[in-house]
């Protein structure tokens, strides 16, 4: 699984970290840090971190073929 986060529409309102703290961080009040390349096992969690987004921000790509990316991260 990948991640690429979109830090020019993020705002800081850290609702991924709140549901993916493993993935996703703050540094500061503003700044997100985050794993670009998670462990499967937190699947779960990140496709609802994304999802959680307001601003559509995170994208969650599912690499070796098994479908299309989940998130808005698009223009």
């Amino acid at each position: 699984m990948r991640i690429v986060v979109d830090l020019s529409r993020c705002q800081g309102y850290a609702q991924c970290a709140f549901l993916a703290p493993e993935a996703f961080r703050m540094h500061g009040e503003e700044a997100l840090m985050y794993d670009p390349n998670p462990d499967d096992a937190q699947r779960a969690q990140v496709v609802r971190a994304a999802a959680a987004c307001p601003l559509q921000a995170i994208l969650v790509d599912q690499l070796e073929g098994r479908g299309a990316p989940v998130g808005a991260a698009s223009s």
